[in-house]
């Protein structure tokens, strides 16, 4: 029997599990995993996961202290939880797991070097070394000044949001660990723009990675690129020996099903030599993004988008909290979040109202028609999808 394409893709790309469901990495058995909001909000709706929810709630109000307000708690405990899936996660996996600053300070250089430093010396509290974190910072200007100061000090990062050539340049010139060029999303504002489909040969996502690919492997940058937020797995084929590739449960699990050959398309002994360098700095960067309606755009709505998960998120575990503290009692979080991203109330959330994490949308969608109806959140996350106690 010949090998399966996940089988094959292994032989010379890293698998990256696109997941904050600890027992999907379990099935996939990736090298690193990553996190966000979204995807942490859908795994603590899990009744497995429920203890460490409430565990890191009650921990998070105890160091608190008196007579501090809910809402600072909550900030308190979501970065807290971020980090208790983390280590969940690092349990299973032997590589490294990205943990996500708060997507609200973006533009704020100072203050994501602050947070990413927290981050990773909560981690040190546990025993883990910084060599297995890597912190996702979205890809506007700030955001990589701040992983610049980041990676002299040891702290390891990954560039989120990542839609254009810009981008990465001023990324390897920084010398951040890693990037995640959003290749779904790219062919999402194509399609809508354009109102064509494209082969997986000709999608615009696939072709930025490569032209990434290939400019990093000409001039011998080393910080590594992983292909993320993927539509279909003809577009992972297309990145076949892209340096990583993070792909949703459901895309692994198509990969592992389907028995075909699978060819290296990112070589890089096969790297066009008339590639032209650009010198990067503050204006050349605004002036190419200024200039990239498509990456501007993009990066506006997934800073927004993750921002949206991340509000979602703080208000359950408030719910959550008050609940826990006999205050109320929680009930219909699956009808609030619907009617959270369900922006225009017409009874159904389509990708770009999500503008989540696309694994969440993906596993949600559950007849692939590009939206999420209320029957298909509640069903998704738990037909009674509330944050209720143990046992």
């Amino acid at each position: 029997m010949g090998k399966n394409l996940l089988e094959q893709l292994r032989q010379f790309t890293v698998v990256v599990s696109d997941t904050g469901d600890i027992q999907a990495i379990e099935t996939f058995t990736p090298r690193d995993a990553t996190t966000n909001p979204s995807l942490i909000t859908a795994a603590a709706q899990m009744p497995q996961y429920q203890a460490i929810v409430d565990t890191t709630l009650l921990k998070a109000k105890e160091e608190a202290g008196a007579n501090v307000a809910i809402a600072e708690i909550v900030r308190l405990a979501f970065d807290r939880l971020a980090v208790a899936f983390g280590l969940k996660i690092l349990e299973i996996i032997p590589g490294r797991v990205s943990t996500e600053v708060d997507a609200r300070l973006s533009y704020d250089t100072e203050a994501t070097i602050a947070k990413a430093r927290y981050l990773i010396g909560e981690y040190a509290k546990a025993g883990i070394s910084k060599d297995r974190i890597l912190i996702k910072i979205a890809s506007t200007w700030e955001g990589i000044k701040a992983a610049e100061v980041l990676e002299q000090e040891g702290i390891h990062c990954n560039l989120t949001l990542l839609f254009g050539l810009h981008q990465a340049i001023a990324c390897a010139e920084a010398k951040v660990t890693l990037i995640s060029p959003f290749v779904g999303r790219i062919l999402d504002w194509y399609k809508k723009e354009t109102g064509q489909d494209y082969a997986s040969h000709e999608d615009p996502g696939v072709q930025s990675v490569t032209t990434i690919y290939h400019y990093f492997k000409r001039f011998g940058y080393q910080t590594e690129i992983m292909g993320a937020s993927f539509r279909n797995i003809g577009e992972i084929q297309e990145l076949a020996g892209c340096d990583l590739l993070t792909i949703s449960p459901q895309l692994l699990d198509q990969l592992r099903q389907t028995e075909e050959d699978l060819p290296r398309k990112l070589d890089p002994a096969a790297i066009p030599q008339d590639i032209e360098k650009i010198p990067m700095d503050k204006a050349k960067f605004e002036e190419m993004h200024q200039g990239d309606r498509m990456a501007s755009e993009k990066l506006a709505e997934g800073i927004a988008g993750f921002t949206k998960a991340l509000e979602v998120l703080e208000h359950l575990l408030a719910e959550r909290l008050k609940q826990l503290d006999g205050q109320e009692h929680i009930q219909h979080g699956a009808e609030e979040i619907f009617h959270a991203y369900d922006l225009d109330g017409d009874g159904f959330i389509t990708r770009e109202e999500w503008a989540g994490a696309d694994a969440v949308f993906d596993a949600l969608d559950n007849d692939q028609d590009g939206k999420i109806t209320a029957a298909e959140m509640s069903a998704g996350l738990g037909a009674a999808f509330r944050l209720t106690s143990v046992g």
